[in-house]
């Protein structure tokens, strides 16, 4: 959340109320939509079309991501999820890819929701940086994608 550099509440940052926004927007292009199956394939164009959007290496990034995280576990839903690509069982998120750029970050995030079965000991990590996503990262994304649905 926004401070000042003397380490006051200012609100929410510029990029925090732009995410809730897009999440507003996200509710009710969702609650417009008619049968289920119509949701999904429109839930799908819109997380490719927000992909489409990113810059260079955010966009290759998701890319990757996508298709790992689609074909690893078919179960998920893609949707759009606070204006990040999502994917969901059952309505609820299991994991999302943040773009660097969006929250002026170093770099892109695959972050895990605790609804992800990741569960290892008294801690674990729910978030991965990444900066490329070579064929070991695919491997490592496909891995854990499945283990977060089993």
């Amino acid at each position: 959340m926004g401070k000042t550099e003397s380490g006051t509440y200012e609100g929410f940052s510029a990029e925090e109320r732009a995410a809730m926004k897009d999440h507003a927007k996200e509710q009710k292009t969702a609650a417009r939509r008619s049968s289920r199956a119509d949701k999904a394939a429109e839930a799908e164009q819109d997380v490719l079309a927000k992909i489409a959007e990113m810059k260079d290496t955010d966009r290759v990034l998701a890319e990757r991501v996508h298709a790992v995280v689609t074909a690893s576990a078919p179960t998920l839903a893609p949707k759009l999820w606070y204006g990040m690509p999502a994917y969901a069982l059952d309505g609820k998120i299991v994991c999302f890819f943040q773009s660097a750029e969006k929250f002026k970050a170093r770099y892109a995030t695959l972050g895990f929701s605790d609804q992800a079965n990741l569960d290892e000991g008294t801690m674990w990590p729910a978030g991965f940086a990444l900066t490329e996503v070579t064929p070991e990262v695919e491997e490592r994304i496909g891995a854990l994608v499945k283990q977060a649905v089993s």
